[in-house]
């Protein structure tokens, strides 16, 4: 047995050494790895925690296995027994040897971030009462620290950071989203199908922020649907979720995902927003929910179509005699509102016109 600074070196057997949880499912090409080791030796050793627990080196620990090796020689370091440390010489040995896969990168970057914001929770505990000596978690380091707020803001970047290089979050987040979904037995098993095929896309090199924004467009539009098809709920909801489920439908082969998905979100909002009971409409329809941001002229020609000879589908005696005061309400205020944005239109379409007319006028021959 030798010893150096940070671990001793000692004899093991492969067969003694575990595995435990590890973020890497993908050990890519340990046959060359394991001709390397037998023409030059192991030239790293692995790294093993005191009881036994690998730490770094399992492509090494594969290709020695694949060889028929019985015994080793590995690096038992101290001071790794906490989780955080483990997950980071993981992380170190990775970037060293074979890069994580998108799907591993984000699984590692979720329980660093976690335990990095823990940390920092710890950090801030200390700081504010004091490292009691009773208190093990209480370091009494930090003399001054962030608000709560902030913490987990700073752990997803520091994360990213330790794991890609990069302050990559909103990417490894994405990816989370989407394994979160593949993992959740709630979500209608179409879409969980979808997650897992977005998933493979990702790892074959395809956009995270594609795959991202098809996967909350259907979650979207499964909530409006569940909405149209639900009894409890009002009949004027059923309705407006199926003509916007209905829309954003139509819309799929026209548009980009990041406008479906807009397209998608907002029409839930509006939805969410409609009052649901007598006596919750605003007194005037310009007390209605502001809409922050505005829907494109595509959607405006997707509604209108969906309208085209709309009076010639009902019968005009039948839905008199059955329209409650409420829906009737809703009607007059729609037509209301459309009328005097028809005014606000035509006058603006008269001054295009207008200006269109004077720029041809002034134009050379």
């Amino acid at each position: 047995m030798t010893s150096t600074p940070g671990h001793i070196e000692l004899e093991r057997s492969i067969d003694s050494i575990r595995i435990g949880a590890r973020h890497r499912t993908d050990l890519g090409d340990i046959d060359a790895l394991a001709a390397s080791i037998e023409r030059q030796g192991l030239l790293q050793p692995i790294t093993v925690t005191p009881d036994g627990i690998l730490v770094c080196g399992a492509r090494r620990l594969a290709a020695l296995r694949q060889l028929g090796v019985r015994k080793l020689n590995v690096w038992v370091r101290s001071g790794i027994s906490d989780r955080l440390t483990q997950l980071l010489a993981e992380q170190d040995d990775n970037a060293l040897h074979k890069s994580l896969s998108p799907t591993e990168a984000a699984t590692l970057y979720r329980e660093v971030k976690a335990l990095l914001a823990e940390e920092a929770r710890h950090r801030q505990e200390s700081s504010r009462f004091g490292a009691a000596p009773e208190n093990r978690r209480s370091g009494g380091a930090a003399t001054v620290a962030a608000p709560v707020t902030l913490l987990d803001g700073y752990a997803r970047a520091q994360a990213a950071l330790l794991v890609t290089g990069r302050r990559s979050y909103t990417t490894l987040d994405r990816i989370s989203d989407v394994q979160r979904i593949t993992a959740d037995e709630s979500v209608d098993p179409t879409i969980r199908e979808q997650a897992q095929r977005e998933l493979s896309a990702i790892e074959a090199g395809g956009s995270v922020a594609s795959a991202h924004r098809r996967l909350n467009t259907q979650l979207t539009l499964a909530e409006l649907e569940h909405l149209a098809a639900d009894a409890a709920q009002p009949a004027g909801i059923r309705q407006a979720s199926s003509v916007a489920a209905a829309r954003v439908h139509a819309a799929e082969r026209s548009v980009t995902a990041a406008e479906l998905e807009q397209l998608a979100r907002e029409a839930l909002a509006r939805v969410k927003a409609a009052p649901k009971a007598k006596g919750s409409r605003p007194a005037h329809p310009s007390a209605s929910t502001a809409i922050t941001s505005k829907l494109p002229t595509r959607s405006f020609v997707f509604l209108w179509n969906d309208l085209h000879d709309w009076w010639l589908r009902y019968d005009v005696a039948e839905i008199a005699a059955e329209l409650t005061e409420e829906q009737w309400e809703q009607f007059e205020a729609a037509l209301a509102g459309t009328l005097t944005f028809a005014e606000r239109m035509r006058a603006q379409r008269s001054d295009v016109q207008a200006a269109a007319r004077e720029a041809q006028a002034g134009a050379p021959s």
